[in-house]
């Protein structure tokens, strides 16, 4: 490879790092509105609600790692880190806050 070409090869960003602005935006919103209303991780009663608080964690984490483009290596932590489990812990979080079935030892 000539030196010409290891250096565009350098310069151009790997395949798949690209941003992702809906799960950036995902992750900014959630750690603006929590840091700006605390009791959004709050229960009806008042007291810390950790179910809650962790799918809202695990949405904004996901999202703000996979909002500046960063996929990691190993499927683990890709699992944990996609877009698609952005959306899952968005989902569990709505489940959490609005479902009058939400059992009580989750929160």
């Amino acid at each position: 490879m000539s030196p010409s070409m290891a250096r565009a090869a350098e310069a151009a960003p790997a395949k798949g790092t690209a941003m992702h602005y809906p799960c950036l935006m995902v992750g900014l919103l959630i750690m603006l509105t929590g840091t700006l209303y605390p009791l959004l991780f709050t229960s009806a009663n008042g007291k810390a609600h950790h179910g809650l608080a962790m799918a809202l964690f695990w949405a904004m984490s996901a999202g703000l790692v996979r909002g500046v483009g960063f996929v990691p290596r190993a499927w683990g932590w890709k699992l944990l880190f996609s877009a698609w489990s952005c959306g899952v812990a968005l989902g569990l979080a709505a489940y959490l806050r609005w479902s009058t079935f939400a059992t009580p030892w989750l929160g």
